[in-house]
């Protein structure tokens, strides 16, 4: 891996900014440049033809000065040590900057779970989990899902687990089915504090989301239900969207169950009658008010920043947006809000689910929604005031307020 996409480097990087900014003390700076704990293990796995499979899993503990750490586990055929520490860092400014009592964390197994049968992924699920067991818990560390990981994986290894220490232990694990003790309103709680966020941010530059027009990269969950929800709470006009494929586009709007209905029969949004064909490239650069990208990492970049149109950028997805690409935005005007403010909702209700399940009650999809709501609003409004004190663009306002909770945290616990 090369040392300029290097993950773990420009999460670095992006530290090094932001404590430069914000005159962190340079011992805290130190300490909160590397991961405090990495896990790496080896997993043998029964395949269906009666061999074994010898599989390596991760699991890296960030920081946990703030809480328990909190973060996804991903099956990846590419998956490495560097993104796992990465996305374990992230996390910890993700969970800081909407104020959970949560440290960071990631977890990633290497493997293709494309090409595996499901009793082959309970087997491997079951197997990680045996062999992180003894460095996670309800009070310690709280995995997810995440890239390529299901409820239903949630459920196997919330169920190992249970069965390593002898009871029933709901909280080790969020993004669990509801039957099991998953919380109402997971499913779309990314996309929906995104469009929280985004209507703070339409408040702040005074534009009416009613008449907005709106491009959606990526048609996935978070994309879908951003699709959904933007129409339906808003009656904001979303005239593109494209998934790996391509896109289509249409000045009139798309409606959401037409375009659903044809991904899921074609495979693709592409080639719907009555809109026209677009790459994903030309989607980023339409002339909308909002543009979501919410398809993979390094879209906007130096290259191409400087043709975005839209007045609104709200990144649903993980790192769309380069750091040269933030300069540009930021000097143009646009009011671009970062990935770990404004997909903060998945986490936030993940948060709301470890707390059901440590208090054994559960709550209505209106609470959780009405929860999720708040703690989003605040937490834009803090990221936009200290932008805007330190005369930064969003993203590093975002790093100052979470490096500024983690710091503050292990000054107090006396750590350094």
């Amino acid at each position: 891996m090369s040392e300029e996409l290097n993950p773990f480097k420009i999460a670095q990087e992006q530290l090094d900014k932001a404590a430069k900014i914000m005159n962190l003390d340079p011992t805290v700076h130190q300490f909160l440049r590397e991961p405090m704990r990495i896990l790496e293990v080896t997993i043998p796995v029964k395949m269906d033809d009666g061999s074994v499979k010898i599989f390596k899993g991760f699991r890296v503990q960030y920081n946990d000065a703030r809480g328990p750490t909190k973060g996804g586990i991903r099956y990846h055929p590419q998956e490495t040590l560097d993104t796992v520490k990465a996305l374990s860092a992230w996390m910890t400014w993700k969970t800081a900057v909407v104020d959970l009592p949560y440290g960071g964390a990631k977890g990633g197994v290497i493997c293709d779970p494309k090409s595996m049968s499901e009793a082959e992924l309970e087997r491997l699920s079951r197997g990680y989990i045996r062999a992180i067991g003894r460095f996670i818990g309800p009070e310690k560390d709280i995995p997810a899902p995440d890239v390529y990981t299901t409820p239903q994986m949630m459920a196997w290894m919330m169920d190992e687990y249970s069965k390593i220490v002898g009871y029933n232990a709901p909280g080790v694990i969020t993004g669990k089915p509801v039957e099991v003790g998953g919380s109402l309103g997971r499913g779309d709680a990314t996309a929906k504090g995104g469009l929280y966020v985004l209507r703070e941010a339409a408040k702040k530059i005074k534009l009416d989301l009613s008449k907005a027009t709106v491009a959606i990269q990526g048609f996935g969950n978070a994309g879908q239900f951003a699709h959904k929800l933007v129409t339906e709470m808003f009656g904001s006009k979303v005239v593109a969207v494209s998934d790996t494929k391509g896109g289509i586009y249409c000045k009139d709007g798309l409606d959401f169950k037409k375009v659903l209905d044809h991904k899921e029969k074609t495979g693709s949004v592409t080639n719907l009658p009555g809109t026209k064909n677009i790459t994903n490239e030309e989607l980023l650069e339409l002339d909308v008010d909002v543009l979501i990208p919410a398809a993979i990492e390094n879209q906007i970049t130096g290259n191409n920043a400087d043709k975005i149109k839209a007045k609104i950028v709200l990144e649903l997805a993980n790192g769309p947006t380069t750091p040269e690409a933030d300069v540009i935005l930021y000097k143009k005007g646009i009011l671009d809000i970062p990935d770990f403010l404004a997909n903060a909702g998945g986490v936030t209700v993940s948060y709301f689910e470890w707390v059901q399940n440590i208090n054994g009650y559960y709550w209505t999809a209106e609470e959780v929604y009405q929860r999720l709501d708040q703690k989003m609003t605040k937490a834009f409004w803090d990221v936009i005031e200290t932008a805007e004190k330190y005369k930064v663009e969003p993203r590093m306002g975002a790093y100052i307020v979470a490096v500024k909770r983690v710091a503050d945290a292990v000054k107090i616990r006396g750590w350094v």
